[in-house]
């Protein structure tokens, strides 16, 4: 089937389009020509990913501009990375595509919003299938179109826009890094070509190389909401929930790992660039779930989370294991869908994302509950469900790595363990606040969050110490080797998320401590911590007001200096006109007296002249 791979990203593109020109037409049975197309993308993935482990990857292309000797192809590559992020996001988008049939059901723009998200998969899709960067960089920047698309669905609304605006721009700010970091490599290497730019990586200086890589990372956290410019990911959660798990699972901050893996060949050449990932990403995994510990909305919740889990996902990659970055990939595009389709549910319930309007909500919500529930054990790394691997592997990693690294996982991973299941706690259990009856959604929304909460206990079992490492040994052709995870790293890491769970339950569940025990205490890190660092301020503060300060300098510059002196000199030359146009009057007495009175000038300068050489 590989042959045929190329027609993978082409179904959401026929979506997209049959969508946009049809859409009015087909009314409600948009969300049925969607998933069919969708499903249709999903299982030639799959058939790819088959084909991909049973006889190797694949390679087609075509010289796409000739220009003397220069030669620019396009075309796809299929190899074990790209196969099994086909899987991936085909999966979900397709999950994706039926929980939103019913739960974007009676919008006024329901076509668009299916055709949007045809286009925004086909956009991940054909990223990911890139043999070489210069399309993945065109793809790159779709993905970005269509996430202002849908993240901005809800127009009408002046938070939607400002969300919009802001994820656009921010993630511009990190393409900005990887469109220098991809022109340096081929003024280095004479192609865009992946295989051509690893074969001759080596020759490229060292302090050069590190500086491409930094420069492709700093594209990779504009996509993947890293510190610093990760501001835009939580605002993100202005668009309809559907697409925030789309956007957080599988396909845009996806982008930003898969680069930084696309291209390791690259930064194994050069340790310190993988230092400076395990370092970023170190950071905002903690700095993230710090954040989490106290807010109230609960998709926001689920948004720092992501940007977290995206930062242990950059630390198991900067410390050197391709792998446990990619399974922890993999493991968290499903519980993070299951967690944001089944916060979808609630809010579709009780219609509030505040979780203080929330509670009691486990017995009215007998479905929703209990799949939640195995998305928070799965991200908090509960033994035995798949998160609880993937984090494993990247403590491993950590540990081989840098033991600092390793200490800041683990801290992170308590933190994500209790702002979890305090999320839990607020809204499954105590009394109910809900001022209508909460009901389960139908089996559209249902049936996507069932097959997520079944891959969120058991996708990590395709690489575990007991049961075989399959998917490493698959991944490893030319990466480093499989981390081994000593058994007390496994034991501390169930102890951690054990411990945050139990103390979200004594604080949340059964209230035996205050919920205000620490905030009362220290009400400065809880305004902190709950006004997200102030980075949005320091942002407006110093960015747009300073571009905006900047901006009127330039205008006063230009308008009273620059417009000053033309229009002073503009205006002497009127007025020497007006008087040669005076003198010009016909009178021979006047033309006498101006040429005597210039020979007057003339002899005078001459004297002054001769009178300063003698």
């Amino acid at each position: 089937m590989m042959p045929f791979a190329w027609a993978i990203p082409l179904f959401p593109l026929a979506s997209f389009l049959c969508l946009l020109l049809f859409g009015k037409r087909l009314g409600n049975r948009s969300a049925a020509f969607a998933i069919g197309f969708s499903l249709l993308s999903f299982v030639l993935s799959i058939t790819v990913l088959i084909d991909c482990i049973m006889h190797g990857g694949y390679k087609a292309g075509f010289t796409w501009l000739d220009a003397g000797s220069m030669k620019l192809s396009a075309g796809l590559a299929i190899n074990q990375l790209n196969a099994l992020m086909l899987a991936v996001v085909s999966l979900v988008s397709l999950l994706v595509h039926l929980y939103s049939m019913e739960y974007m059901k009676g919008d006024q723009r329901y076509s668009v919003f299916f055709s949007y998200l045809g286009l925004f998969s086909f956009a991940m899709l054909g990223l990911v299938m890139s043999p070489n960067l210069l399309q993945l960089y065109l793809f790159w920047e779709l993905v970005g179109l269509g996430s202002f698309l849908l993240i901005g669905f809800y127009f009408y609304k002046e938070e939607a826009k400002a969300a919009a605006k802001k994820a656009f721009i921010m993630t511009r700010i990190g393409d900005v890094g990887l469109f220098i970091g991809m022109i340096l490599l081929f003024w280095q290497t004479g192609s865009f070509e992946w295989s051509v730019i690893f074969e001759k990586a080596g020759s490229i200086p060292p302090d050069l190389l590190t500086a491409i890589c930094i420069l492709i990372f700093i594209g990779a956290m504009g996509k993947s909401g890293q510190f610093p410019l990760h501001t835009w990911l939580p605002d993100a959660m202005e668009g309809p929930t559907p697409v925030s798990a789309l956007i957080h699972a599988a396909t845009m901050v996806a982008a930003g790992v898969y680069l930084v893996a696309a291209a390791y060949p690259l930064f194994e050449l050069s340790p310190a660039s993988l230092s400076a990932v395990a370092a970023f990403g170190g950071f905002t995994a903690i700095f993230a779930a710090s954040i989490g510990l106290v807010q109230t909305d609960i998709k926001r919740v689920l948004a720092y989370s992501t940007v977290s889990q995206l930062g242990y996902m950059m630390l198991a990659l900067g410390a050197g294991s391709y792998e446990a970055g990619v399974f922890h990939l993999v493991t968290h595009a499903f519980f993070k869908a299951l967690l944001f389709l089944a916060a979808g549910s609630v809010i579709h319930a009780v219609h509030t994302q505040n979780i203080r309007e929330m509670g009691g909500l486990w017995k009215k919500l007998r479905f929703t509950g209990p799949l939640f529930l195995i998305g928070a054990l799965s991200i908090s790394g509960f033994p035995l469900l798949s998160g609880f691997f993937s984090k494993d592997e990247i403590l491993a990693a950590a540990w081989n790595g840098n033991p600092g690294f390793f200490w800041v996982a683990v801290v992170a991973a308590f933190f994500t363990s209790f702002y979890m299941f305090r999320l839990f706690f607020l809204i499954f259990t105590g009394e109910e606040k809900a001022a209508a009856s909460p009901k389960e959604p139908g089996a559209a929304m249902l049936l996507p969050m069932l097959i997520l909460g079944v891959l969120a206990v058991f996708a990590g079992y395709m690489n575990t110490p007991w049961f075989g490492t399959f998917l490493s040994d698959w991944l490893n052709s030319g990466h480093p080797a499989h981390h081994d995870s000593p058994a007390w790293i496994m034991i501390l890491a169930s102890a951690v998320s054990l411990l945050g769970i139990l103390l979200a339950y004594l604080m949340y569940g059964k209230g035996s401590i205050r919920r205000d025990f620490l905030s009362s205490r220290i009400p400065g890190i809880h305004r902190v911590l709950y006004d997200k660092y102030y980075m949005d301020d320091i942002y407006g503060f110093t960015f747009i007001k300073g571009v905006r300060f900047f901006a009127g300098f330039l205008e006063f510059f230009d308008r009273y200096l620059v417009g000053g002196v033309m229009k002073g000199i503009a205006g002497f030359i009127s007025a020497l006109g007006n008087l040669g146009s005076r003198v010009q009057s016909g009178n021979a007495q006047t033309y006498a007296a101006a040429a005597f009175a210039g020979l007057a000038v003339l002899l005078l300068i001459f004297a002054a002249i001769g009178g300063y050489l003698l």
